[in-house]
């Protein structure tokens, strides 16, 4: 143990270590991805193994304390202020049934290094842009992967949790199981899971990369990406981000603010065909950067891109049926050169396996389009201002959001934001549900369900 707690704890009981607030590593220990957020508990559990999240679990049912947890804090959401945080970092554990092609996992494991242990046997997992981001959070939002229109959503593939639930209960849950349904979609509502199992796909390489477009073209090739999605088989899913690089040294030279279109595309499929098929987007004109290929699985993060260094963040999104030319006009005029918001815009094309899902906590499977929309951090844990206007503008197509690309602005966090991440329908089980198993909201350190009444 390091330190001792501010309250009665048996310290005994913790494999890992404990931190209080006073103690050498608790700032290290609480230090995420996300720098503009960061969780202030009162007491952290360093957890090694399920026991230490049982235990956990148990002290802070005993003091009524609520409950937080933390694997890498890439989708920090609700920042703790005092109760518990449970960081399931140690929790890495890896193996793989390449006969089953399953994978069971700690709830710390990061995508990185499960893509290198499923690549061992020829497999992949459905994982997202990041290498460094953290599975189990990742799965439990939904998880919307490189390959998502050919295979759904990560959270489609599992085949077990295990999770201890606010009375201190191991449990392991397999479909079929009411919490099973509730847990994939509601991230962390119900209780902390300490592992998965997860089904593998046999992909070992694919034909992806990037198309980078320059200032005068990105309009274009918003509107010639919008059009071009609609030709597409379900085994190429693909995304667009509009952004202004920032001048400053780790950008190289040649991108250093200048406001661009990316491409991104990640296609199962031979490089013959994948070239085939992106002809229409060359034909837009000439690229400031053109690296598609075809690539090994363990490469695919090259496609996004995305940055792996700690900074601050805000983000919310808009699930819309359809991206009209209105809809990128809307946008445009907020985020182009010398708008009113300046941020990164990163759209997603849906559909295809997205569709198809049943039981699981993930809905607006209807929707054929996500707008992610990244800005800097608001003040004081207050959604910054761009983002309420980006919503405004795209009000008219939006057919709800996704709660796992909702970032920061805990103070923002209430009802309603949650319930538009469901349809009623569903909503009103999970309320239900958290009545039966978390009665007195000890994981509300989220975008929390509230119990029903």
């Amino acid at each position: 143990m390091t330190g001792s707690a501010n309250h009665t704890l048996d310290s005994a009981r913790f494999t890992g270590p404990v931190f209080t607030p006073d103690h050498p590593g608790y700032a290290e220990e609480i230090a995420g991805f996300q720098t503009a957020y960061a969780h202030r508990p009162a007491l952290v559990v360093g957890a090694v193994h399920a026991d230490d999240v049982r235990a956990a679990v148990e002290y802070a049912a005993r003091q009524g304390l609520p409950v937080a947890v933390q694997a890498t804090g890439h989708g920090l959401s609700v920042a703790a202020d005092g109760g518990v945080l449970i960081t399931t970092g140690r929790m890495d554990t890896i193996t793989v049934d390449p006969r089953a092609r399953t994978a069971r996992i700690g709830a710390g494991v990061r995508a990185g290094a499960l893509i290198e242990v499923a690549a061992r046997h020829g497999l992949a997992p459905l994982n997202g842009s990041s290498l460094a981001v953290g599975v189990t959070g990742y799965v439990l939002g939904g998880g919307l992967g490189l390959l998502a229109r050919e295979f759904g959503y990560a959270a489609d593939h599992v085949r077990s949790i295990d999770l201890v639930t606010a009375d201190g209960r191991m449990r392991t849950l397999v479909p079929g199981d009411e919490l099973f349904g509730a847990v994939l979609g509601t991230g962390g509502n119900f209780g902390v899971v300490t592992g998965l199992e997860l089904e593998l796909v046999a992909v070992t390489e694919l034909y992806g990369g990037q198309l980078m477009f320059d200032t005068d073209q990105v309009d274009e090739a918003l509107d010639a990406w919008r059009q071009w999605t609609a030709t597409l088989p379900d085994a190429l899913t693909s995304g667009i981000a509009v952004l202004t690089f920032p001048d400053i040294a780790p950008v190289p030279q040649p991108l250093r603010g200048r406001h661009v279109a990316s491409i991104r595309i990640a296609f199962d499929g031979p490089a013959e065909e994948g070239e085939r098929l992106v002809a229409p987007l060359r034909a837009i004109g000439d690229r400031i950067r053109d690296d598609l290929r075809a690539m090994p699985y363990t490469e695919s993060h090259t496609i996004y891109s995305d940055p792996d260094v700690p900074h601050a963040y805000a983000a919310t999104n808009a699930l819309v049926a359809d991206l009209t030319p209105a809809t990128l006009s809307a946008l445009r005029a907020q985020t182009a050169p010398g708008g009113p918001v300046d941020a990164v815009i990163d759209i997603r094309h849906l559909g295809g396996a997205l569709r198809r899902g049943d039981g699981i906590a993930v809905d607006h499977r209807d929707a054929e389009y996500v707008v992610r929309v990244i800005t800097g951090a608001g003040a004081g844990d207050r959604t910054p201002i761009g983002l309420t206007v980006i919503r405004e503008a795209l009000a008219p197509w939006t057919i709800g959001h996704s709660l796992n690309f909702v970032y920061g602005a805990g103070a923002d966090a209430n009802a309603a934001q949650t319930a538009a991440g469901y349809a009623p329908e569903t909503y009103a089980r999970l309320r239900a549900l958290k009545s039966k198993y978390d009665p007195h909201s000890m994981f509300r350190l989220n975008r929390a369900i509230a119990p029903a009444e």
